[in-house]
């Protein structure tokens, strides 16, 4: 099976061959792609050299599937050409995810709309794919009504030029700034552009994707959304308010009883998901259980995962197994 990952020198890419490895997808023949400046470089994946190719050669290699991780204007101008080849695009930018023609997908969830005329799959943003692995399984069983949700948002979120502020500022070198203000001992209000109805971009996708995921737009969500000067992972924190009342226990059992979950919950021995844990694993860490005192039928939660692995290049790995795994490449 020939794949392809387009963006493969980038964060994520480099994280999407990482996975790739560590899962034994099988692949036959790897094609690495980048932008012209890359091209002819060479990258090792599962102890072979592979050099780097541009668009255009590996869109005439005819790769079973892509996977894309090379921002919105790469995914607009290429994924049709790639799904026009015959190739199976699964795309981890926001530019296809809100298009009523292709599916918003997170494999625990709803890997089952899939079918084999789906040749462009939208990945969801990475904040979404955690809070809904932990919302999904509740849903069914209680009905959820309205969400609110704060994220506390890692710096590799914003790429490799975020990592270098921080570093920068850590020891006091002039640099290039991937933010507006120093992110060192700092928190920022922003993360994405802001839209006309004062809510940022990354705030909206929390809003709009979750609807499209869950395939429920009577769901009603609100977003906060904080850059951190974190490395690890995002957090968020998540209060949900169900038609339905509840047994914290029993909310407790169906998060642990969730694939793709772990429930790390006991005050008594501080026991509560951080991003310093979540660093380089695949799981949704959800703690922090606990009723909202304040209003009936109310939890409240602190969820945290690891946004270059389950938020962006394992969520796309595991879409491609699915799709494997069902005969629908």
């Amino acid at each position: 099976m020939k794949i392809a990952v387009v963006g493969a020198t980038g964060m994520v890419g480099e994280v999407m061959l990482k996975v790739l490895a560590e899962r034994n997808f099988p692949v036959t023949e790897l094609i690495p792609v980048a932008s012209e400046r890359s091209v002819g470089k060479e990258i090792e994946f599962n102890g072979k050299k592979y050099k780097v190719v541009g668009l255009e050669t590996a869109v005439s290699m005819k790769p079973e599937i892509a996977l894309f991780s090379a921002g919105g204007d790469t995914s607009k101008e290429w994924a049709p050409k790639f799904a026009e080849a015959g190739t199976t695009v699964i795309d981890n930018s926001s530019a296809w995810r809100m298009d009523a023609t292709k599916k918003l997908v997170v494999p625990e969830i709803n890997a089952n709309v899939l079918t084999k005329e789906d040749k462009i799959i939208a990945n969801p943003n990475c904040s979404t794919i955690q809070m809904v692995m932990a919302l999904a399984p509740l849903h069914q069983k209680y009905t959820i009504e309205r969400v609110i949700v704060s994220t506390y948002q890692s710096i590799t979120g914003t790429g490799v030029k975020a990592v270098q502020q921080l570093e920068n500022e850590y020891t006091g070198t002039k640099g290039e700034m991937a933010y507006p203000y120093p992110i060192h001992r700092n928190a920022i209000p922003q993360c994405d552009v802001f839209e006309d109805n004062g809510y940022t971009k990354e705030e909206m996708k929390l809003v709009r994707e979750t609807k499209k995921i869950m395939g429920d737009d009577s769901i009603r969500v609100t977003a906060t959304a904080i850059r951190i000067p974190v490395v690890g992972g995002h957090s968020e924190a998540v209060n949900i308010e169900f038609a339905n009342d509840f047994d914290v226990n029993q909310v407790r059992a169906i998060l642990h009883d969730t694939p793709g979950v772990t429930v790390q919950d006991n005050t008594d021995t501080k026991t509560y998901p951080m991003p310093i844990y979540a660093e380089g694993k695949d799981d949704v860490f959800v703690g922090r259980i606990r009723r909202d005192e304040s209003q009936p039928n109310t939890l409240n939660m602190w969820i945290v995962a690891d946004n270059l692995r389950k938020g962006a290049a394992t969520n796309t790995v595991q879409i491609a197994e699915y799709l494997v795994a069902n005969g629908l490449v």
